[in-house]
C-alpha cells in the first residue's frame, strides 16, 4: 500500500495534468458500473457521437486538409468571418519590434481574453464597425464576440498602463481598469444588451494585476503576462534541440499558468490547508462514505481556464519562437458546456428524472428575475452543483473516447485531441445545440455564470 500523501504533495497532485484524467476515469468507471448519482448513460451512442463528429469534420474538410486542422484555441475565434484579425495585427507591428516582443503581446492578449470568455449569455452581442475587412458592421455574439470584445479592448490600450505602449497588458493596467471601461468595451446595455458576469469578469482582471505583481519570477521586467515567453523560452534553450526546434515541455508552461495566476480564483474555490486549488471540486460519485472528513480522494480537478490558456499560449510560441512542445498528450478534452452538450443532446447522457425536476426548479426561480427571458426551458444549476461536476467529469473522460473512435473512422491516428475538439466535438456541441434550441441556441444544461467558471 502506497504511504499517504502530504498536504503539499495532495495540493500539488490536484494542480497536476495527470489528476484531471486520473480523477475523471475514477468517475467514468463509477457509470460503467451504473453508479452515477445524477445521470444515466447509454454506452452504445457513443459510436453514434463519435460518427456525428466525423461526418461534421467531413462536411467542413476536404480529405487532404483534415490532417490539417488547427488546434482548438483561443486564436481561432480572433478569425471569425474569416478574416484574419491577428495575422494583420502582426504585420502591423513587424517592422518595429522583434519577434520575442510579438510573441510577449499576442501572449498578453491571449491571457486576457481567455479570461473573459466565461459563458455571455443569450442576449448580448459585440458589433464590429466598418473597416477595410467588412464594408457594414456585424454583430457578433458569445465565444467570438468576446474575444472580437478582448481584441478591440487591447488594440484601443484599455489593459496597458503606459499610453505610449498601449499593445500591451500589464499588472498596473488590470489593477487600475474601472468597471466602466469594461462596460464600455463590451458594448453593455443593462436593457438592451446585458453581459452575464460582468462585474465578475472585472474582478478576474483586476485579480490577475495582483497575480502578476505576486509572481515576478514568471512576469518580471515590467509584470506582463507576456513576460513568462522568456521564462520559457530559457528552458527550451537550456535544453538540447531537437530538429532545429526549442524543446520545452508542456507541464513547465501549465505550472506557469496554475501557480502564476493562482491569485486570480475567487474566495468561494475550493481550499486545502489554506490554498486555493483553482477549478477542482468535490465529486459525490467517487466518495468513500468511509473516508475520513478531510479525505481529498473525491476532489475532481479540471483546470478548464487553465488548460484553455494553455492550449493557447503554446500556438504563438511554436509559431513564431521554434518551440515544441513535449508532453502535449497530457492536456485533456475541455469540460465546458459545448463539448458536454453534444453528449446530452445526442443522448449519450441523460439527467435522472429527480435531477431533472429539480433542475427545471432553479430555472423557473431564475426566470422571476429581471431581464431573465423565459423561452427555451431547460435546467439549470449553480456550478458548484453535483450535477455539474459529474458532467464536466464524464465530458473529461467521453472526450478522449470519441477521439480514438473519431481517428479509427478517419484513418489519421496522428490527429491531436486538440484537433478533434477544433474539427469535431466543439462545433458538433455548438451546431446540435442550434438545432435542438434555435431561440437562444443554448446548452441542454444551463449554468449560472458569475463570469468567473469557464
Amino acid at each position: 500500500m502506497a504511504p499517504a500523501l502530504t498536504t503539499t504533495e495532495t495540493i500539488a497532485y490536484l494542480k497536476s495534468l495527470p489528476a484531471v484524467r486520473e480523477r475523471a476515469e475514477m468517475v467514468y468507471a463509477k457509470a460503467q458500473e451504473g453508479q452515477l448519482k445524477h445521470f444515466d448513460v447509454d454506452f452504445p451512442k457513443l459510436n453514434d457521437v463519435a460518427k456525428f463528429v466525423v461526418a461534421l469534420i467531413k462536411r467542413d474538410h476536404e480529405p487532404s486538409q483534415i490532417a490539417q486542422i488547427p488546434p482548438h484555441t483561443r486564436l481561432r475565434h480572433f478569425d471569425v468571418g474569416q478574416v484574419d484579425r491577428l495575422g494583420q495585427l502582426v504585420e502591423s507591428w513587424k517592422e518595429r519590434v522583434e519577434t520575442v516582443e510579438i510573441v510577449r503581446r499576442l501572449v498578453d492578449l491571449v491571457v486576457v481574453s481567455v479570461l473573459l470568455d466565461a459563458g455571455a449569455g443569450d442576449r448580448w452581442t459585440f458589433e464590429v464597425k466598418p473597416d477595410s475587412f467588412q464594408k457594414t458592421a456585424k454583430s457578433y455574439s458569445r465565444s467570438e464576440g468576446l474575444a472580437l470584445a478582448s481584441l478591440a479592448m487591447f488594440k484601443e490600450g484599455r489593459f496597458s498602463s503606459d499610453i505610449h505602449r498601449r499593445h500591451q497588458v500589464d499588472a498596473d493596467g488590470l489593477c487600475n481598469l474601472t468597471l466602466e471601461s469594461l462596460k464600455e468595451g463590451f458594448q453593455v446595455d443593462d436593457e438592451k444588451n446585458p453581459l452575464l458576469g460582468l462585474e465578475g469578469r472585472w474582478e478576474l482582471l483586476r485579480r490577475l494585476g495582483i497575480a502578476l505583481k505576486a509572481h515576478p519570477e514568471y512576469f518580471g521586467g515590467p509584470l506582463r503576462p507576456g513576460n513568462m515567453t522568456d521564462f520559457l523560452f530559457k528552458e527550451g534553450s537550456d535544453r538540447p534541440s531537437r530538429n532545429d526546434k526549442y524543446v520545452v515541455r508542456t507541464e513547465s508552461l501549465f505550472k506557469v499558468v496554475i501557480d502564476g495566476f493562482a491569485e486570480i480564483w475567487p474566495p468561494s474555490r475550493t481550499t486545502l490547508n489554506g490554498v486555493s486549488l483553482g477549478d477542482v471540486w468535490p465529486c459525490d460519485a467517487i466518495q468513500n462514505p468511509q473516508a475520513s472528513p478531510d479525505s481529498t480522494d473525491h476532489y475532481v480537478p479540471f483546470h478548464k481556464l487553465s488548460q484553455w490558456m494553455t492550449y493557447s499560449i503554446m500556438e504563438p510560441l511554436e509559431n513564431y519562437m521554434h518551440i515544441e512542445w513535449e508532453h502535449s498528450n497530457l492536456l485533456t478534452g475541455l469540460p465546458e458546456y459545448r463539448n458536454g452538450g453534444l453528449l446530452i443532446d445526442l443522448g449519450f447522457m441523460t439527467l435522472k428524472p429527480n435531477e431533472e425536476e429539480r433542475g427545471l426548479e432553479n430555472y423557473k426561480r431564475n426566470a422571476l428575475k429581471p431581464g431573465q427571458p423565459a423561452v427555451e426551458v431547460v435546467p439549470m444549476f449553480e456550478p458548484s452543483d453535483p450535477v455539474i461536476i459529474e458532467w464536466r467529469a464524464m465530458t473529461v473522460a467521453t472526450l478522449d473516447r470519441i477521439a480514438v473512435e473519431v481517428r479509427k473512422q478517419l484513418d489519421l491516428p496522428n490527429l491531436t485531441l486538440a484537433q478533434v475538439l477544433q474539427g469535431g466535438t466543439w462545433n458538433a456541441g455548438r451546431e446540435i445545440a442550434a438545432v435542438s434550441r434555435p431561440n437562444t441556441k443554448g446548452p441542454p444544461i444551463a449554468i449560472l455564470s458569475d463570469g468567473t467558471l469557464f
